[in-house]
C-alpha cells in the first residue's frame, strides 16, 4: 500500500470517536470476520462502534465472539464510516443507499469501484480479513483472539479451506499468526464450511436434485419455493456452490437463487485455471475475482438463466 494512504487510514482512524462499518447484504464468511475483526479492534481502543449488515449474521458465524452486537440498523451518529469486503456501494444494501460514499473502503476484489474516500484495495490477497491481519497492528491496533477468530474465519471460507487458486504462502503465514494467538483453526474451519444446518441441507438437496449441464457449465437452481419448502431461512444458497465446483469435468460452475422482489442472485466459479468469471459478472452488474464472482439482477428466474448461460458461453469461449 502507498505509504500517503497508509498514513491517511491510520490518521481516519485515530480520530475517529463514533465509527459505522458494514459489509455486503448476505454476508458470508469474509464479510462477518472482517467487520469483526476491525469493529472489535476498534472497540477495543476505546471507540464507540456500530457493525451493521443489513441481512444481520447467518448461523454459521454466530459463535464469534462479538457477532451478538452486529445489527440490522443504524443506531446513531457517526463521525467515520468504512465499508469492508464490498465492491460495489450498492451492495451493501438500501439501508445505506442515502449515505455518504464511506470514508474509507477496505476491500480485496479486483473489481472494486474504489467508491470511497480512501480506497485499500488489495486484490491479491486472499480475503478482506488477510489485508486487515496485515494492517491493524501497523495502525496500532492488537490482534487478540477474538479479533484472530473473526479474520482467521475471513480467510479460511474465502479460500475454501486453502483450496481456491489465489493461496499463497503468505495467506498461509497470515494464518499461522492469527493462529499464535490462541485460536483454534479446526474448530473454525468445521463451523465456517462444513457444519450445516437440517434446513441448509434440505435446501441443497432441491437445488443438486436439478443440475444441468451445458457446454462445459454445470448449473445449479434454487427457487423461492425450494427455500420455502426446505424451511431454510437466508437469501443465500447455503454454500451449495461450494459443492457445485467440487464436481469434476466442466470449466464453469453456477448457481442461480431466486431473491424476493423479482431479483436473482448469481454465482460463477472457474473450475479450471485462465478462465475469468469476474469479466461475465460485471456484464451483469456484479464483480469479484477470476475464480469467483456473483451478481444481483432483477428480472425472472428463468429469463435470466437464458441470458446468463447465453453470456458465459460467448464471453468465457466455452
Amino acid at each position: 500500500m502507498d505509504g500517503n494512504l497508509n498514513e491517511a487510514i491510520r490518521s481516519r482512524l485515530k480520530t475517529g470517536i463514533n465509527i459505522l462499518i458494514t459489509s455486503h447484504v448476505r454476508p458470508d464468511g469474509d464479510a462477518v470476520g472482517s467487520l469483526l475483526g476491525l469493529g472489535l479492534a476498534l472497540q477495543n481502543a476505546g471507540r464507540n462502534v456500530q457493525m451493521v449488515l443489513a441481512d444481520g449474521v447467518s448461523s454459521s458465524f454466530k459463535h464469534l465472539e462479538g457477532a451478538d452486537r452486529i445489527k440490522t440498523k443504524i443506531q446513531g451518529g457517526y463521525d467515520t464510516f468504512i465499508t469492508v469486503d464490498c465492491a460495489d456501494y450498492k451492495r451493501t444494501g438500501k439501508l445505506f443507499e442515502t449515505l455518504d460514499p464511506p470514508d474509507i473502503n477496505i476491500d480485496h476484489h479486483v473489481t472494486n469501484e474504489k467508491f470511497g474516500i480512501l480506497n485499500l484495495i488489495e486484490g491479491t490477497e486472499v480475503a478482506t480479513s488477510a489485508i486487515l491481519t496485515n494492517y491493524l497492528p501497523a495502525w496500532g491496533f492488537t490482534i487478540t483472539k477474538a479479533i484472530a477468530a473473526a479474520l482467521l474465519t475471513g480467510i479460511i471460507t474465502d479460500t475454501l479451506g486453502f483450496r481456491t487458486s489465489n493461496v499463497t504462502p503468505e495467506a498461509l503465514r497470515q494464518a499461522a499468526t492469527l493462529m499464535d494467538t490462541g485460536v483454534d483453526m479446526p474448530d473454525l474451519y468445521m463451523r465456517g464450511l462444513i457444519l450445516r444446518s437440517f434446513e441448509a441441507a434440505r435446501y441443497w438437496g432441491a437445488g443438486l436434485s436439478n443440475l444441468e449441464r451445458k457446454d462445459g457449465m454445470v448449473l445449479g437452481t434454487l427457487t423461492a419455493e425450494d427455500r420455502k419448502a426446505a424451511g431454510y431461512s437466508g437469501n443465500d444458497d447455503a454454500d451449495l456452490i461450494n459443492i457445485i465446483s467440487a464436481i469434476d469435468g466442466f470449466k464453469v460452475g453456477m448457481i442461480f437463487v431466486e431473491q424476493p422482489k423479482n431479483r436473482v442472485k448469481i454465482s460463477w466459479r472457474a473450475l479450471v485455471p485462465g478462465i475469468d468469471v469476474s469479466k461475465v459478472a460485471q456484464q451483469f452488474g456484479g464483480g469479484g475475482h477470476a475464480a469467483a464472482a456473483g451478481a444481483d439482477v432483477e428480472g425472472e428466474l428463468e429469463e435470466i438463466k437464458k441470458s446468463v448461460i447465453k453470456r458465459s458461453k460467448e464471453m468465457l469461449s466455452l
